[in-house]
């Protein structure tokens, strides 16, 4: 199955490129380690995973390893390796482990646990320091045994942001931090400079979210144990209601239907003001070719009657169990995770969703992230230790992209008004209840 991987990196090296990889001794004889060995690498089309791909041919001239490496779409990427792992397959050796998946993946036992690996100086470089990584970014990835088995790439952060905080400042207010100042704001600046007040990617099923919980609702009555859909209480259709007002009278033509991508240009172009969203997006705002730079604000994400509940989402390196180089693979992700090169992806290319306390706490890094006063390093930090309250753990269920997607139309139908809140949360939770009894889970 590997012959039928689409996407390849040849090997590609200069002496520049060349490099040894901490604690692994090289082969004798001007062999090296990896000489005659294929890795097949798959992550889904996200920023870090393309910035990867400047640096493996690296990894190929150290060690003489061969990568194939593919980075399709999200709902293609997880749909493939559902099946690749559900079957035991031997196709792929280093594969990300989805966050929404990654109770079922980590759960049903399909990819390897690390501890062996971490734990044998021979496979691990002296100082590569497991316990680096953030604690909020590994607990998804950890099995009943407690057992790490994959390694977070990214903390995807649900902060919020705006390309025009001159504009909300002209009116005496400040970054909101309530829902009812989000409102407040959206009212005043709506049209401000020639620019609508608020927008939101369409995943609802991860945007919505931290309204939901912040009026006191959540997915699941109490996951990870009691999976009862709780989308139409009062709670959840309230949410949704001004969640769902607030981009139909304040957001852009088309919001209903914006992608990541279409947000993220409309926010460093100053074509739309305010938006809750993650870290990874807004921070780009103050690149320096961007329109935005010298005008954008940030803020945790706003909170609601109940608190606040910002999103963290990890997805991590991890090794299938039907892999049959695992060995190798293990060494192309302390290298891909080490700390050197996570330090050269943020310096080099400004990637900030890191997951290494010792690159977020040097200085470097808090001196990068002071972006027109504000200390997203620190909000970044924060959200990720609110999230270690496990009010995420809704999101790793195995039943949970099922509902992700009944939540997603719901929302569509409020914004769109095709459905009142009520009638749309009342319809989300009869099909989120038909998926769980069709998934077999006992309520």
């Amino acid at each position: 199955m590997a012959a039928k991987l689409n996407r390849r990196l040849m090997l590609a090296g200069s002496a520049g490129g060349l490099l040894t990889l901490p604690g692994k001794a090289p082969a004798q004889g001007g062999r090296k380690r990896l000489d005659g060995v294929t890795l097949n690498v798959s992550c889904w089309n996200y920023t870090y995973p393309k910035l990867l791909t400047e640096y493996i041919p690296e990894f190929e001239a150290a060690t003489g390893a061969k990568v194939n490496y593919e980075t399709p779409s999200f709902p293609i990427y997880n749909q493939r390796m559902d099946v690749e792992l559900s079957t035991g397959s031997s196709a792929y050796d280093v594969v990300n482990v989805t966050f929404i998946y990654s109770g079922r993946w980590v759960g049903s036992g399909w990819v390897t646990p690390l501890e062996d690996f971490i734990n044998d100086p021979t496979k691990t470089p002296a100082g590569w320091d497991a316990s680096d990584f953030l604690s909020g970014a590994t607990a998804a990835f950890k099995n009943k045994k407690g057992q790490l088995c994959a390694i977070p790439w990214i903390a995807d952060v649900f902060m919020a942001g705006a390309s025009r905080y001159d504009l909300i400042q002209k009116e005496g207010l400040t970054m909101p931090n309530t829902f009812a100042e989000v409102e407040t704001m959206a009212k005043a600046i709506h049209k401000k400079g020639g620019i609508p007040a608020m927008v939101s990617e369409n995943h609802y099923g991860w945007t919505y979210i931290p309204w939901l919980q912040g009026m006191g609702g959540n997915v699941f009555k109490a996951p990870p144990d009691d999976l009862t859909p709780t989308l139409d209480s009062p709670e959840a259709i309230a949410a949704a209601d001004l969640f769902g007002k607030l981009i139909r009278e304040y957001g852009p033509d088309g919001a209903v239907s914006m992608t990541y991508e279409q947000v993220l240009a409309m926010l460093k172009q100053a074509r739309v003001n305010y938006s809750p969203n993650n870290q990874t997006f807004l921070a780009q705002m103050a690149q320096k070719e961007a329109k935005s730079a010298a005008t954008c604000g940030f803020s945790m994400c706003p909170a609601g009657p109940a608190g606040r509940f910002p999103g963290v989402a990890a997805h991590g390196w991890g090794i299938p169990t039907g892999s049959k180089q695992k060995d190798a693979a293990w060494e192309f992700i302390t290298w891909a995770m080490s700390k050197e090169l996570s330090m050269r992806m943020f310096t080099e290319k400004k990637y900030t969703a890191v997951t290494r306390r010792s690159i977020i706490e040097s200085p470097s890094f808090k001196d990068s992230q002071n972006l027109n006063g504000f200390d997203v390093a620190k909000i970044y930090l924060d959200s990720i230790e609110q999230a270690g309250r496990g009010y995420m753990a809704y999101r790793t269920v195995p039943v949970f992209p099922q509902i992700d997607r009944e939540i997603d139309t719901a929302i569509q139908s409020i914004i769109t008004q095709q459905k009142t809140a009520a009638e749309a949360m009342k319809t989300a939770q009869q099909n989120a209840l038909t998926e769980i009894k069709r998934a077999g889970v006992k309520l």
